[in-house]
């Protein structure tokens, strides 16, 4: 079964010129692949969910409808956390920049954004409390309210980058250009 959201648009990843079917610009679209430290967490969530699924299945046979309904449910809701964690990252279109987090999903319309830049500062890493000095591409905004700065795009200490500091350089790039085409329209 194929799972888009687990590939890059290819479209990133060649320098030719050839457009590839379905290719359009109002599509969202993530500029990278999601790294390996993301790829294993959801590969280790869903090989727990199918523990918890066997048990539900286990428990129906034994005849206690009511405890493999809860058991089903965790497994279901495993694998649907696991399919989101998948899905996080930044993407891209037409019509704007999209970061999605885990449970929260920002969409800032290009005619928003004021700058997206590269900067050397403390960074979270693997989204824990603790901080190494690391880049992170961040995001700023035409008119923002509260006046604080909103939470990196990328850093190179995420679940994407950790290890691969050329992924970084070339999503950052790749998100870079898009705000500096679509902001001067």
């Amino acid at each position: 079964m194929p799972l888009p959201f687990l590939t890059a648009d290819r479209a990133f990843d060649t320098d030719d010129d050839v457009a590839l079917p379905g290719d359009a610009p109002e599509h969202w679209r993530r500029p990278y692949r999601p790294g390996p430290w993301r790829v294993g967490a959801a590969a280790l969530m869903l090989l727990l969910s199918s523990f918890v699924l066997l048990a539900g299945v286990a428990i129906m046979l034994t005849g206690d409808p009511a405890s493999a309904a809860v058991c089903c449910a965790v497994g279901l809701a495993v694998v649907a956390g696991a399919l989101r964690l998948l899905r996080m990252g930044v993407w891209v279109s037409s019509r704007g920049l999209r970061q999605v987090r885990f449970f929260v999903t920002r969409t800032t319309p290009w005619a928003q954004v004021a700058a997206v830049r590269t900067l050397q500062q403390p960074v979270r890493w693997l989204g824990l409390p603790r901080t190494v000095q690391g880049q992170a591409l961040v995001l700023r905004r035409r008119r923002d309210r509260d006046g604080q700065d909103a939470p990196p795009l990328l850093t190179t200490h995420n679940a994407d980058f950790l290890g691969r500091p050329p992924a970084f350089d070339r999503a950052a790039d790749t998100v870079e250009a898009w705000a500096e085409e679509h902001r001067s329209r």
